[in-house]
């Protein structure tokens, strides 16, 4: 296949993602998010490119899947990074995923999705969207993610697409200590997305690479000594660095009761703990797919 592909954790023990697969219609991403993990992969990731010949090699790919798949666009980069707006590459390929029948998931931290909100509520049956949202505080946002909207503006996205049936998934994720970890603030931050009619959190810790630690070090100097003891005692996993792990148990716990208090599901990403998930949804939001708002009993 030349666009679509099993989606591949790079056999991380921890990942719990249901069978799917993925099509990135970018190399990089123009979001430029000091934490991301994709950068250490991809070179030079933060300029983002449009896949050659993406339309063909994605009707090509379709024939080979089988019908009713799960497509998630995408893991890596952004669909909607700042490119998107005039290029609408991504639009055009969920609506060849989507009109062939096939399950299609979201994962965006843009307000561009709601340019295809049309396409969206056609074949909302069979869609979900993840949207990510790390804080309330748009100081820290716009340190961490220079080139993705603002809080309060992908807040709106959540309560628009939820208002017009679609089913939406915010991933809090990831936390990084000292950053964007106190705890009155998750709390705000999942009130928030219950009242923006999001059905599901899923979060996550920060897992360090050399160049995205780096990054985060020069940008909030303050807590950098902080911040590397953290991980220089924690444990590594598939290339990882990781937060010891009684450290990330204590993190999930608190987003998991924050989302039960607020009536929403709780999974977690990559981190070992199935026992915080709500029975019946994934971590990456696919199982939101054909499920509407309800208050979840915990």
């Amino acid at each position: 296949m030349y666009v679509v592909r099993p989606f591949d954790p790079w056999r991380s023990p921890l990942c719990t993602c249901p069978a799917k697969y993925v099509l990135h219609p970018y190399t990089g991403c123009g979001h430029r998010c000091l934490y991301c993990y994709a950068s250490s992969y991809i070179r030079n990731f933060f300029n983002p490119r449009p896949k050659k010949d993406l339309r063909s090699k994605l009707a090509r790919d379709l024939q080979l899947i089988s019908p009713g798949s799960i497509v998630e666009v995408s893991t890596s980069s952004d669909p909607y990074t700042p490119p998107e707006e005039s290029l609408l590459i991504t639009r055009e390929a969920i609506l060849e995923i989507l009109k062939h029948g096939y399950k299609l998931l979201i994962t965006t931290k843009s307000t561009l999705v709601l340019r295809d909100l049309d396409l969206l509520v056609k074949y909302k049956d069979r869609v979900a969207v993840a949207i990510t949202i790390t804080t309330l505080d748009n100081r820290i946002a716009s340190a961490l993610e220079p080139g993705a909207p603002g809080v309060t503006e992908r807040l709106k996205v959540v309560k628009l697409l939820s208002k017009s049936g679609i089913p939406t998934l915010v991933r809090v994720d990831p936390i990084v200590p000292y950053i964007n970890d106190d705890f009155t603030g998750i709390v705000k931050l999942v009130d928030h997305v219950a009242e923006a009619g999001a059905i599901q959190i899923t979060s996550s810790t920060y897992k360090a690479r050399p160049d995205s630690l780096k990054r985060l070090l020069k940008a909030f100097p303050e807590i950098s000594s902080m911040l590397l003891e953290a991980y220089k005692t924690g444990n590594k996993v598939g290339g990882y660095m990781y937060l010891r792990s009684e450290d990330r148990l204590e993190y999930m716990k608190s987003v998991r009761d924050a989302a039960a208090r607020a009536g929403l599901a709780f999974n977690t990403c990559r981190e070992g703990f199935p026992e915080l998930a709500t029975k019946g949804f994934s971590c990456d939001g696919s199982s939101l797919i054909g499920r509407y708002r309800s208050v979840v009993k915990t």
